[in-house]
C-alpha cells in the first residue's frame, strides 16, 4: 500500500437491518483527496447474497442509517461539505429523502420510536451569541468563556460547558411527499447543564432512556448513569446508582429492564477507570444496581456498534481477544455466551433484523466486509475492500508469541514485504495503553511494509484484550513490564533471517510516543525514532490535556520521585538517536507543549531532530484527520525513514550517522 492508495480505502460503518430482514445499508466511507473531504454514502446489501451491493444515496456525507420498525423508512444523518449533519429520512418504497432538521452544531444519530413515528436523538445546543448564532460573530468576538469545572473541553469535540448536548423529538412530517409543506420543529426534552447521550425508546413509546452525569460530584468522577424522562420532558428519574460508566441503553421486551454497556464499578470515588472493562449489564428499569452479563475481569467490549443490540432473548457484543474482536450471543437472563464470529477478525458493528445478524468485520486485507449470519450459515456480502487489494500491496500478517525476561507470553505480529532480505525493521508502538494492534487493516502497517520495512508490532503487558489485570499490571510503573515486553518481542522477531537486527527504527503515537521517547532515553540501539502526538511529561500534561486532570495520578501514582521515573521527558537528556517529532497544533489530548518540549530538548543539544506541526488538526490526526494532512503526514515519515533507513522502495541518502 502507497500513500496514495489511501484513495482506494472503502470503510463501511455499523450496519442497519431492514424488519424482514432481506436488506442491510451501510455507510461507505472514501478519502477525496482532490477536495481534501471525506466522502460516504449509503449503500444498500441484500442479506441473502442475491444482487451486488448498490449506492442508494449521492449525499456529501451520509452515515448512520436507521430503519423504521415498520420498515417504511430509512432515517440516516447526511452533511453537506462544510456543512453539520443533519436528520433526513427516505421513504423506502421510493422516492426522495427529506431534511428534517436544521440544528446550528448538526443532529445525533436517529433512534425510531416504536410506532415508527417520531425520532429521538441528541443534539448540541450553544449558548446564545457562540458559535455563529450571530451573524458576523465569530469566534475571536465572542465573550471571554468562564471556567469553573475541571471537565471542561475534549479533544476533537471542542469547548462542552456553552453547548451542552440535549435529548430531542421530532414527529415525522404529515405530508412528508410534500416538500413545501414544513417539517415539524423538534421538541427540546432535556434541560440542565449536563450531556446527554445515547437515547432509546421504551417499547410503549411514552419514555425515553438516555445516559448523562447529573450527580453532585459529576465533574470529579468518570461515572455516567442511566436516567428515564417522558417524552413531554416530565418525570426525569435516575435508573443507576452512580457507580459506573454507562453507555447506550435499550428496553428489553416489556420495558420492565434496561441493558446496557458499561464499566459496572469505577471504585469508591468514581475515577478507577485504569483497564476497566465495559460490559453488557442489566438494571431493573424502576432502578437498582447493575448486573454484568460477562464477567468484566476477562472481557471487554471492542465493537463500534453506537447501542446495545438485542436478538430475541440475547444481546450481541464485540468482544477484545487476543488482537481479534470477537462476536458473542449473551443470553439476556445469563449463562454461557456464543460464539457466532472468532478467529483472524475484528467485528467493527452489528445489526440484527428478520432473525438476520449483519457484522461489519474487518480483517488484515480489508476495512470491513459486510456478512450474514442465520442459523448454521455464514454468508459474505460484499466486496468493499476488492480495488485496493487488486493492487496486489496489501500484506498479510504473520502471528507470533515471545517471553519476557519474567517469563510472561508477549502477543503480537510481523509483517514482511516480499523477498529474500533482510529488510530493515520498523518496531511501532501503539496508543491507548489500555488498546490493541490486532486484525484489521492498518494503512500504517502497510504503508510501510509497501516502502520496504518489516513491521513488528506487540500488545504489552498495559494493552487491552487480554484481560484486566494485563492491562493494571503496569499501573504506578510505566516504562517497565511494558518497555520490557516490547523489546522481547522485537528480539525474538529479529531472530527470523528476513529481518535486519543491524537496521531498526522505533516509532509509537500517544502511548507509544511516549515509550518510543523513554526508549530512546534508554538505549542506543534504534538507528532512528518518531514520536508522535507523545505524552512525554505528566507534570504540565496534569493542567493542559482534556484528561490531565485524572490520567497521570491514576496510571503513574502522585508521588513525585516515582512520577519521575516514568516521566519520557525527564530521561530525554539521555537521548542521540535522530528523533523526528510529530504533533497536531490543535491536540488537546497530547497538547503540542508535550512535542515541542522533546523537539527543543533534543535541539539545543545537536541531536538531529525535526519537528512536524500540523494545524487544524486534534490528537486523531493519524486516524482521521484532512486527507491532505494524511498523506502528507506518510510523505514526511517516509521521507525520515529513508534518511536514516534506506530501502530499495524508499531509497534516501544518510546525512550522517546515526548517533550509538
Amino acid at each position: 500500500m502507497r500513500p496514495n492508495d489511501l484513495v482506494l480505502l472503502r470503510t463501511p460503518g455499523v450496519p442497519t437491518v431492514s424488519p424482514d430482514g432481506r436488506i442491510a445499508v451501510v455507510a461507505v466511507t472514501r478519502l477525496d483527496l482532490e477536495d481534501d473531504e471525506y466522502r460516504s454514502q449509503l449503500w444498500a446489501v441484500p442479506t441473502d447474497g442475491s444482487a451486488p451491493a448498490r449506492p442508494i444515496t449521492e449525499g456529501h456525507r451520509d452515515t448512520s442509517p436507521a430503519f423504521s420498525p415498520d420498515g417504511r423508512w430509512l432515517a440516516y444523518l447526511s452533511a453537506e461539505r462544510g456543512g453539520k449533519a443533519q436528520i433526513m429520512v427516505l421513504p423506502t418504497s421510493g422516492g426522495d429523502a427529506r431534511r428534517l432538521t436544521s440544528h446550528h452544531l448538526g443532529a445525533g444519530v436517529p433512534v425510531w420510536s416504536p410506532d415508527s413515528r417520531r425520532l429521538a436523538y441528541v443534539a448540541r445546543v450553544p449558548e446564545p451569541g457562540r458559535y455563529g448564532t450571530v451573524d458576523g460573530v465569530g469566534p475571536d468576538a465572542e465573550p471571554p468563556r468562564l471556567i469553573t469545572t475541571l471537565q471542561y473541553r475534549l479533544d476533537d469535540v471542542g469547548y462542552l460547558t456553552d453547548r451542552r448536548s440535549q435529548v430531542f423529538v421530532l414527529g415525522l412530517p404529515t405530508a412528508f411527499t410534500d416538500d413545501t409543506a414544513p417539517a415539524p420543529e423538534p421538541e427540546q426534552v432535556t434541560t440542565g447543564d449536563a450531556d446527554c447521550a445515547d437515547v432509546a425508546w421504551h417499547p410503549a413509546g411514552g419514555e425515553l432512556a438516555f445516559v448523562s452525569a447529573r450527580h453532585p460530584r459529576a465533574d470529579r468522577d468518570l461515572v455516567r448513569d442511566v436516567y428515564v424522562v417522558r417524552a413531554d420532558g416530565s418525570g426525569l428519574r435516575r435508573v443507576t446508582e452512580s457507580r459506573g460508566d454507562c453507555a447506550f441503553p435499550v428496553y428489553g421486551p416489556g420495558g420492565n429492564r434496561i441493558y446496557l454497556t458499561a464499566v459496572p464499578d469505577l471504585g469508591p470515588d468514581g475515577v478507577d477507570f485504569v483497564a476497566r472493562q465495559a460490559v453488557p449489564c442489566r438494571v431493573d428499569a424502576a432502578g437498582g444496581p447493575l448486573r454484568p452479563l460477562l464477567d468484566p475481569a476477562h472481557h471487554g467490549r471492542g465493537d463500534e456498534t453506537p447501542a446495545t443490540v438485542l436478538a430475541g432473548d440475547a444481546l450481541l457484543v464485540g468482544v477484545e481477544r487476543r488482537g481479534a474482536v470477537e462476536l458473542l450471543r449473551v443470553p439476556l437472563e445469563g449463562g454461557e455466551a456464543e460464539t457466532l464470529v472468532d478467529g483472524s477478525f475484528t467485528v467493527r458493528g452489528m445489526a440484527v433484523g428478520g432473525g438476520v445478524v449483519v457484522a461489519t468485520v474487518a480483517h488484515d486485507r480489508s476495512a470491513g466486509e459486510l456478512i450474514a449470519l442465520t442459523p448454521g450459515r455464514r454468508r459474505l456480502l460484499t466486496e468493499f475492500g476488492r480495488e485496493l487489494g487488486a493492487t496486489n500491496r496489501v500484506h498479510r500478517m504473520r502471528e507470533r508469541t515471545a517471553t519476557a525476561p519474567d517469563g510472561y507470553p508477549v502477543h503480537g505480529w510481523v509483517t514482511v514485504p516480499p523477498g529474500p532480505g533482510p529488510h530493515p525493521v520498523l518496531l511501532t508502538v501503539h496508543g491507548g495503553p489500555f488498546a490493541q494492534y490486532g486484525w484489521t487493516l492498518f494503512d500504517e502497517t502497510q504503508v510501510y511494509v509497501s516502502a520496504g520495512y518489516a513491521v513488528v508490532q506487540c500488545n504489552p503487558r498495559g494493552s487491552s484484550g487480554y484481560g484486566e489485570a494485563h492491562g493494571r499490571v503496569i499501573q504506578g510503573a510505566w516504562g517497565d513490564l511494558d518497555a520490557a515486553d516490547v523489546l522481547a518481542f522485537l528480539d525474538a522477531a529479529l531472530l527470523e533471517p528476513e529481518l535486519d537486527g543491524e537496521r531498526v527504527g522505533i516509532m509509537g503515537g500517544s502511548y507509544g510516543g511516549y515509550l518510543t521517547t523513554l526508549l530512546i532515553g534508554r538505549t542506543p540501539r534504534f538507528a532512528a525514532a518518531i514520536s508522535e502526538r507523545a505524552f512525554t511529561d505528566p507534570v504540565s500534561f496534569v493542567g493542559s490535556s482534556d484528561i490531565g486532570w485524572i490520567f497521570p495520578d491514576r496510571y503513574l501514582g502522585t508521588e513525585p520521585v516515582r512520577v519521575a521515573a516514568q516521566s519520557a521527558l525527564a530521561g530525554a537528556g539521555a537521548i542521540t538517536t535522530p528523533t523526528l517529532v510529530i504533533h497536531s497544533e490543535e491536540d488537546w489530548r497530547c497538547p503540542v507543549e508535550q512535542g515541542a518540549r522533546l523537539y527543543v530538548e533534543l535541539k539545543r543539544r545537536g541531536v538531529p531532530t525535526e519537528l512536524l506541526l500540523f494545524p487544524g488538526e486534534g490528537h486523531e490526526l493519524s486516524r482521521s484527520g484532512r486527507p491532505r494532512h494524511r498523506l502528507a503526514r506518510f510523505e514526511h515519515v517516509l521521507r525520515w525513514w529513508a534518511r536514516w533507513l534506506p530501502t530499495p522502495q524508499n531509497p534516501g541518502e544518510v546525512e550522517g550517522s546515526p548517533s550509538r
